[in-house]
């Protein structure tokens, strides 16, 4: 079970750092442009939410801020959730695509977190 959540949580980190965080630090021109720009958010704050994210995927690493690093993540990617369902973009594909990447992520942590698991057991009624 650890090593299954270890695994969901690699995947997870590689994902952001790989399709959200080192786009937004490499292309910048190009992200905030088909990115940013028809979200409605200014090209300016592209750096910023680059470096938020990093500083979410670094404290989700660490083990012992692994929980915080989760919860801050957690904000973030509801913002996105927000930010896509005021432009009414589509449903599955977009909005909720933020709710795939945080069970996603929280599956990993719960997985590899015993602590974790002790206060969200699953319980078979």
């Amino acid at each position: 079970m650890v090593w299954t959540g270890r695994v969901l949580s690699g995947l997870f980190v590689l994902f952001m750092l790989a399709a959200s965080i080192a786009p937004k630090f490499l292309l910048a021109d190009m992200v905030a442009e088909q990115s940013l720009t028809p979200l409605g958010w200014p090209a300016k704050y592209l750096l910023l939410i680059g470096l938020i994210e990093l500083a979410c995927v670094i404290l989700y690493v660490i083990p012992r801020t692994s929980l915080l690093g989760a919860v801050l993540m957690t904000g973030l990617l509801g913002g996105a959730i927000a930010t896509n369902l005021r432009v009414e973009n589509p449903l599955f594909s977009h909005t909720l695509f933020g709710v795939w990447l945080g069970l996603f992520m929280w599956g990993g942590l719960w997985l590899r977190d015993a602590s974790l698991r002790a206060v969200f057991p699953v319980r078979r009624g």
